[in-house]
């Protein structure tokens, strides 16, 4: 029973990744597909470009809690770690508060952005794509990043340039 649990967190927590991957492999194939189709067949592909946009959109925010999970985010250590222990145990707290309100600021934005498009029923002008099925990833992933963020600090998931200094130490 333990590895069926273990195996649906195992799952639920690689979802993200999973959903990235797929569409980058998506994004992949419909581009090398579009350059053949250009220079090979004189033939482009008008509506490649639309499609393009949304999975770029989709990947950067599908993966954005998986950075966070896994250590892989963008942050800037050094300042920190050149200050004092004590110091640094509480720019930690500061820098968890930042992260939290920032995060949680996109969140109530992108809803109102949202909303701003299912109520105008924008669409890409090509395929007829609603944005807010283009956006509506970020709602999504906010949630996925606040939580991978606190699963990072329970877990004490460490950056690879952190990890790569203590294992040369």
């Amino acid at each position: 029973m333990e590895k069926k649990q273990n195996r649906a967190v195992s799952i639920l927590m690689n979802l993200d990744i999973a959903i990235a991957s797929v569409i980058l492999a998506v994004l992949i194939v419909l581009t090398f597909a579009g350059v053949i189709w250009r220079y090979i067949f004189s033939n482009p592909f008008t509506w490649l470009e639309e499609v393009q946009t949304s999975c770029m959109v989709w990947i950067v925010f599908a993966a954005a809690g998986a950075a966070f999970r896994t250590g892989n985010h963008v942050a800037i250590e050094m300042i920190v770690d050149m200050m004092p222990q004590k110091v640094q145990k509480i720019m930690d707290i500061v820098i968890s508060v930042v992260v939290v309100i920032v995060i949680g600021y996109l969140f109530v934005q992108s809803i109102g952005f949202i909303q701003v498009f299912i109520k105008s029923g924008r669409s890409t002008s090509m395929l007829k794509i609603p944005f807010a099925g283009v956006y509506g990833i970020a709602i999504v992933s906010y949630i996925d990043m606040i939580l991978s963020y606190f699963y990072s600090v329970i877990k004490g998931v460490k950056s690879e340039a952190k990890e790569a200094a203590s294992s040369n130490e």
